[in-house]
């Protein structure tokens, strides 16, 4: 049996909302990903969570990527993505009022990308570097049939995080698989690179 980590959607939401304030650290605090990653469903929206349904906590739409990457490009949980993320949905629904309300719910910009980067990217040892409140980063080392990656997010200003991609990449450049960046990351003789991100979004850096 798994359950829906309807905490994690909660907290998504709370983040969304409260931007810069929104401690990042904090984002797996109190969920089921955390305690119980092997019987949590992680999720950013769904049917319940949509506009005026009856959990409606919606998401911003800007912090949607970030919380895309991090159910879809870390080791834990399962992650569910809603089908409005991926292709988008326009509807009319009836509010608490009876009255009638048009819903526009877009697609989750890069969304291709973070699924294209979990099936081909998304595996091995994860490093976590999760030291500032306004930008969390992590590395996924690879395995011996797939390149990893290194994530950096933001909800505040625009980072370069030094993190450890591993010695099996020292010389390699890394490309933003996002196009957030356009410029390379090369990664030095001891496995390490400084990866940037903009303001309030989110970088995945992958070996060219």
């Amino acid at each position: 049996m798994s359950l829906f980590d309807s905490s994690l959607q909660n907290n998504f939401h709370n983040a969304s909302r409260e931007g810069a304030s929104y401690d990042l650290r904090k984002i797996f605090d109190g969920t089921l990903t955390q305690a119980d990653p092997m019987h949590s469903v992680s999720l950013v929206a769904n049917h319940d969570t949509q506009p005026l349904q009856d959990l409606e906590a919606p998401v911003e739409s800007w912090f949607k990527p970030i919380a895309y990457a991090l159910i879809l490009l870390r080791k834990d949980g399962y992650p569910c993505v809603f089908y409005p993320d991926l292709y988008g949905a326009h509807y009319v629904d009836k509010d608490r009022s009876g009255h009638d309300q048009e819903i526009f719910m877009p697609k989750t910009d890069g969304i291709e990308e973070l699924l294209t980067a979990r099936k081909e990217h998304a595996y091995g040892e994860q490093r976590d570097y999760f030291e500032d409140a306004n930008c969390l980063g992590w590395v996924r080392e690879g395995d011996d049939q797939h390149t990893g990656c290194a994530v950096v997010l933001s909800n505040k200003d625009a980072y370069n995080k030094p993190m450890e991609m591993g010695k099996r990449y020292a010389g390699k450049k890394c490309k933003d698989l996002l196009k957030r960046s356009k410029e390379k990351v090369v990664i030095d003789e001891n496995g390490w690179g400084d990866f940037p991100v903009p303001a309030g979004n989110v970088s995945v850096w992958i070996p060219e």
